[in-house]
């Protein structure tokens, strides 16, 4: 039920009842905005900018604050005083924007603490001052951006100290993530609940120029996964690739193509579980290459892939399809023969390791040599996690594997290999 409606509602029924159903956030609420049930010490409150979590952190601590059971102190706190301040009390979906007249806290900046009719409080303390944290102590607390504080894990750590109060002492975070030593740490605790949001599922609350031009500018992006969606975007140490590196590869505009080809790398088996079926189109100008499209499939049969493959081969207008012919040998050619026997068909065979393969391709890019048409978020995951063992976060990169074989042909096939790395 939204706002709205809940309005409708309350002035068709006695005053009393109305003022509760009004003020009432789980009427309001999406579901990802609300306390998980259950045992836990750490509500981790991951999404994207603007996707409702100050809103969420707010009125969970207001319903500590103002509930059958009033829980106080609280600590609130934010990566400096002034955000803290700005967005978790004043801000417009903060502390003093919430709740009817007669039970909205007031802000007492002289004690830096927000204050309910009913003598619950919260106590505001900046992040990166981790000394003012000696000393409070608190029967909840909610935590702001926990990704940008500057002094994370010393903050982090004298908050706990202070977490004795009450029954059941719990804390939220809500953020944006980066891969800070401190929110890997919390991801694998026993004890933390995770919640993830993004943006466009608070699309309602937004601006419509906001969702077109911020949105829709970087969906897709490293950047826009983490900002927008919520997800954590990091690089794999010692990888061939890395996301800003391919963020400066990306063009908006494709050039005419004097070649193009579809790459396959097919899985050994099509049973549940098995690995992908790599499909990447590329094309080449010159001494460029640009890839334009990742079409790679999971747990199809060897005719499915090869439909998707020639499919992609028709509409990008290709030459020829190139195949690696490890797994099936003669297979491999007489499957997308049946789905089109006129599509020309190359066989690779891997003669080397998937690593050694990659670093001259992955020299390609660092020279400037290959561009991205766009963005292709499963196939970039794939490259920036791909380790000398040959597999990205433990599975075998299929996607990789043909944009490998694409490149290769595009510009290796009987040429030197370039030696520089990225």
């Amino acid at each position: 039920m939204d706002r709205r409606t809940a309005e409708a509602i309350a002035r068709a029924i006695p005053l009393a009842e109305a003022r509760g159903l009004v003020d009432d956030w789980t009427l309001e609420a999406r579901p990802a905005q609300l306390a998980p049930v259950g045992d836990w010490v750490t509500w981790l409150l991951v999404g994207g900018r603007g996707a409702g979590k100050t809103r969420a952190g707010a009125e969970w601590v207001r319903g500590l604050a103002i509930g059958s059971r009033p829980m106080s102190p609280i600590a609130l706190v934010g990566e400096t005083m002034t955000e803290a301040r700005a967005v978790m009390v004043e801000g417009v979906s903060g502390l003093l924007a919430l709740g009817r007249e007669g039970t909205r806290p007031r802000y007492d900046s002289g004690r830096d603490r927000v204050e309910w009719p009913n003598g619950a409080i919260g106590l505001v303390l900046p992040a990166n001052d981790p000394e003012r944290f000696r000393g409070p102590q608190f029967a909840a607390a909610w935590c702001d951006e926990l990704a940008k504080w500057p002094k994370a894990e010393a903050a982090w750590d004298m908050l706990q100290f202070g977490l004795r109060l009450g029954d059941h002492p719990r804390q939220l975070v809500t953020t944006t993530p980066r891969p800070t030593r401190l929110l890997k740490r919390l991801l694998a605790e026993p004890g933390t609940v995770i919640t993830r949001m993004r943006t466009d599922e608070n699309a309602d609350n937004l601006a419509p120029g906001f969702l077109d031009a911020v949105v829709g500018r970087y969906r897709g992006t490293a950047l826009g996964r983490q900002e927008l969606d919520g997800e954590m975007i990091e690089d794999r140490p010692g990888a061939l690739w890395t996301r800003d590196g391919l963020e400066a590869v990306r063009i908006a505009i494709v050039p005419e193509l004097e070649r193009v080809v579809v790459a396959v790398d097919p899985p050994a088996s099509s049973a549940e579980g098995a690995d992908s079926c790599g499909i990447v189109v590329a094309g080449r100008r010159g001494g460029i290459a640009v890839v334009l499209a990742d079409r790679t499939v999971s747990r199809m049969t060897p005719v499915g892939w090869a439909r998707v493959a020639i499919k992609a081969f028709h509409e990008f207008g290709a030459d020829a399809i190139i195949a690696e012919v490890n797994q099936g040998g003669e297979m491999v050619k007489q499957v997308l023969a049946q789905v089109d026997a006129l599509v020309p068909v190359r066989s690779v065979r891997a003669t080397r390791g998937k690593w050694l393969r990659a670093e001259p391709v992955a020299a390609l890019y660092a020279q400037g040599k290959v561009s991205h048409a766009g963005s292709f978020p499963q196939l970039e995951d794939e490259m920036c996690a791909f380790g000398v063992d040959g597999m990205a976060e433990g599975h075998s990169p299929d996607r990789l594997d043909a944009l490998v074989w694409a490149l290769r042909e595009l510009l290796l096939r009987g040429g030197g290999v370039p030696r520089a790395r990225w």
